[in-house]
Parts: C-alpha cells; sequence; structure tokens
C-alpha cells in the first residue's frame, strides 16, 4: 500500500505541468527577493546579489529538473555555454541594432546625448536589469513552459501556447496594448522559442534575450513599456506603428517583421532536427 502511494506522489511530481508548476513558483519567488534586494542596494553590492540570485536559480531549476522532474538537463549543459551565450548575445545585439537603425533612418527615431547621464551608473543598471529579464523569463517560459508542453502535446504547441502567454504577460506593462501583445509574441515569443527549438539550450537564448533588453536600456529606449534611463534621450516622430509608441521599439512594425525574418530560418533548421522529447 505504501509503495502504491509512493509510486503515485512520484508519477504525479513526474506529470510535465507539476513540475512546471513547481518549477515556477520557486523561480517567482528567488525574482521577487531579488527585485527587493536591488531596491535597498546600488553599485557593486547590487550586482553582486543579482550575480548570486541568477545563479541560484539556476541551480534551483536544474534540480527541479533532476529530483522532480527526473529529467537530464542538456538545456543547461556546461559544454559549449559560452559560446552559446556569446552566439545569443550577438543575435539579441544585431536584432536591436538593425531595428533601431532601420527606425532611424525611416525618421522615427532621433538621440540626443543625456548630458547628465552617468555612462558606469546606466551602463551597470542596464545590464542588472537585462540579466534578471534573461535569466528568469527563460528558465520559465522555454526551460519550465516550453518543455512541458512539448512533452505533452509536441514543440510546435508548446512554441505556440508559450508565445502567446509570453505576449499576455507583457499586458500588464506600461503603455501595452493588444497591439503590443500580439507584437511581443511574434518577435519575441516566436524567436526566443525558435531560438531554443534550434540550439536547444537556454545558454543561447538567455543571450539572446539579455542583449536584447540590455542595449535597448542603454540607448534609453523603453524596454517593453518600462521606462529606462539611458545615455541617450529618445525622441519619437510619426506613427506609433513605425516607433512603437510609448510601449517602445517592441511596439513597432519594423521590430515585428525583422524578429520572424530572424525566427523563420531557426525553425526551418528546428524542424529538421528529431523531436527532442518523444511526440
Amino acid at each position: 500500500m505504501k509503495k502504491t502511494k509512493s509510486n503515485n506522489i512520484e508519477k504525479l511530481l513526474r506529470f510535465p505541468i507539476t513540475w512546471m508548476l513547481i518549477g515556477g513558483i520557486v523561480l517567482i519567488l528567488v525574482q521577487g527577493l531579488l527585485l527587493v534586494l536591488m531596491e535597498r542596494v546600488e553599485g557593486a553590492v547590487s550586482l553582486f546579489f543579482t550575480l548570486l540570485l541568477c545563479i541560484a536559480a539556476i541551480l534551483l531549476y536544474k534540480i527541479i529538473m533532476k529530483y522532480v522532474a527526473q529529467r537530464p538537463i542538456p538545456e543547461l549543459s556546461r559544454q559549449h555555454a559560452w559560446m552559446e551565450a556569446v552566439r545569443g548575445v550577438i543575435t539579441g545585439a544585431f536584432f536591436i541594432a538593425v531595428s533601431t537603425l532601420t527606425i532611424v533612418m525611416l525618421g522615427g527615431y532621433s538621440f540626443q546625448w543625456a548630458a547628465a547621464a552617468d555612462p558606469a551608473s546606466i551602463l551597470l543598471r542596464s545590464l542588472e536589469t537585462a540579466l534578471i529579464a534573461a535569466v528568469f523569463e527563460e528558465l520559465l517560459f522555454r526551460g519550465l513552459m516550453l518543455q512541458a508542453i512539448q512533452k505533452l502535446g509536441g514543440r510546435w504547441i508548446a512554441l505556440a501556447i508559450t508565445s502567446l502567454t509570453f505576449g499576455a504577460f507583457h499586458l500588464g506593462n506600461p503603455g501595452a496594448t493588444l497591439w503590443s501583445a500580439f507584437a511581443i509574441t511574434l518577435e519575441a515569443g516566436v524567436l526566443l522559442g525558435a531560438a531554443f527549438l534550434w540550439r536547444r539550450n537556454l545558454w543561447f537564448v538567455i543571450g539572446l534575450h539579455f542583449a536584447w533588453n540590455a542595449l535597448e536600456g542603454a540607448l534609453g529606449i523603453p524596454v517593453s513599456g518600462l521606462p529606462a534611463a539611458g545615455l541617450f534621450t529618445v525622441k519619437t516622430n510619426g506613427s506609433a506603428w513605425l516607433t512603437g509608441g510609448d510601449f517602445g521599439l517592441e511596439g513597432s512594425i519594423v521590430t515585428v517583421i525583422l524578429g520572424i525574418v530572424i525566427a523563420i530560418p531557426m525553425l526551418i533548421l528546428a524542424a529538421r532536427k528529431p523531436p527532442k522529447n518523444k511526440e
């Protein structure tokens, strides 16, 4: 009787939705602690806590996957981790740089150096904020949610659901609209999901997400509607379809189109690989 009960508990814990929820709750609690600490400390101390709790989040993710889900964790393999992260950073920086330059060339953005800006402080805050978003959101959405749903319904259903959820997740941000949520679904949800399915590791996706947010913040462009005190003062001109309006770069049709263009070859390459989990 005890053995049967133990087996039932083990099966429940190994059920994808169970470990997805447990992992999600743990990550949200750790992220909440980190955000509270960041409000109370500054400079090097803030950076120390950011790095410490991001590492803790990755370790907790591994513990949940190993002991609750009882599955291997190739998505966080140490092999080529730095190389994959750097590739992701280059991809994310390229994406934001090209999107921004295109909007500038079309007359949508103009940049003026913020005379009162403290470059060191601004860059540090941009890097910290970007790292938190990249690590916690990718562990949650691509690490837990996408893989759990993939286990149950296949990778394409998982990509669709996580993309839509990721877009809806940003509806509460300042300046958010139904369009901005749809834009995030396509340019971020699909692109980041495609990157994960292609590379099959979180280091690449974390690097992409990190560079994306860090560059936006450093430039002074709102990050998904959240104001960023950057190195420049950004003035917008023309239609919100071009500039993204109050939501920032991610609300621009330019960014949506470029995100889809980058995602398409990733999806093609992902489709050529056999499914990671049995579908």
